[in-house]
């Protein structure tokens, strides 16, 4: 059940239209993180939604690519191998009590990386899913590194 908010609130992060009140020092910008925000989703019923990728990120599917971004924790655990990375910090996104949901990709990662409240820098291979995005994150970074 954790497993499936953590990717619905992907979703809503990539859905939400709102303008969330973030400190935009802390906000990541980058040409990698624009070609994930633009996935649209369809959803058919309410435990089905699916994503709609487009041209752009398509050319990305299984080839490297890296990502900056935050450190969003699925297990408890100072080391990391299988986290969500984020746009923002975790301190700043809507289910810790701010509002406005960042952008988040699965990563799972080759060797554990130490938690950090700092950016870290991966590089994996794209895999898109077109499973229903409900029970299967349908971005991530398989077999990453930190760099």
């Amino acid at each position: 059940m954790k497993r499936i908010s953590l990717i619905v609130l992907f979703f809503v992060g990539l859905l939400s239209n709102a303008k969330a009140q973030h400190d935009p020092t802390d906000q990541i910008f980058s040409a990698s993180w624009e070609i994930i925000g633009d996935v649209d989703f369809k959803t058919v019923k309410e435990t089905e939604m699916y994503a709609i990728f487009n041209n752009e990120i398509k050319k990305y599917n299984g080839k490297p690519f890296e990502l900056e971004g935050y450190i969003v924790p699925i297990k408890d655990g100072m080391k990391q191998t299988k986290f969500m990375l984020s746009t923002l910090p975790i301190n700043q996104c809507f289910y810790c009590g701010k509002n406005g949901v960042p952008i988040m990709v699965l990563v799972e990662l080759v060797e554990p990386i130490k938690f950090t409240y700092e950016t870290v820098k991966i590089r994996g291979t794209l895999k898109l899913s077109t499973a229903n995005a409900m029970d299967i994150p349908p971005v991530s970074l398989i077999n990453g590194k930190a760099i």
